[in-house]
């Protein structure tokens, strides 16, 4: 695998943004981790995170840190990783700490793996214990992801806002 940073999203990668956009929705994919990118037309919308979201989940909207995973080797974006602070009762339940996604040409290459390992050490250093992660019971590669970086499974629950395959969601908690 080449070597991954984590960045704050810049004008640098709007085209990319974009691009990822486009691909997930042509994969039929869920934009896990991507701040609402699903729903917004532009990338300038996109990067007034606070702003937008908070509107968007009112008084459920908790501050998170969105960072762009970046190939060094090419500067290709990646994948998308955010970190939610807080757990406002909806995160607690269905969402977790923290969401990723990855390019789907990108993805079975170790990134999401590594993405989660940098989050988890800016984590720590912002004085967190622990984090909580949630995924479809279905989506084995997120399964061994969040495994592998430590996550401990506490329960599986009924998807009754309608975010997985399965119907299934998996939550794991990771000590960090």
């Amino acid at each position: 695998m080449n070597k991954l940073i984590l960045i704050r999203p810049t004008k640098e990668y709007e085209k990319q943004v974009m691009n990822y956009k486009k691909a997930f929705i042509e994969n039929n994919d869920s934009f896990d981790g991507c701040a609402g990118l699903e729903d917004v037309s532009s990338y300038d919308e996109w990067i007034k995170f606070e702003e937008r979201l908070s509107k968007k989940y009112g008084n459920q909207y908790v501050p998170s840190d969105v960072y762009l995973a970046i190939r060094e080797d090419d500067n290709k974006l990646v994948g998308i990783i955010d970190y939610r602070h807080d757990l406002s009762e909806f995160l607690f339940n269905y969402g977790g700490n923290i969401g990723y996604s990855v390019l789907p040409e990108e993805r079975r290459k170790g990134y999401a793996k590594e993405m989660l390992r940098q989050l988890l050490e800016k984590c720590k250093n912002l004085g967190k214990k622990k984090v909580l992660l949630a995924c479809d019971k279905e989506n084995i590669a997120s399964v061994k992801t969040i495994i592998c970086n430590g996550g401990i499974l506490e329960n599986e629950i009924n998807d009754d806002v309608g975010l997985t395959r399965s119907g299934t969601i998996q939550r794991y908690w990771i000590n960090i």
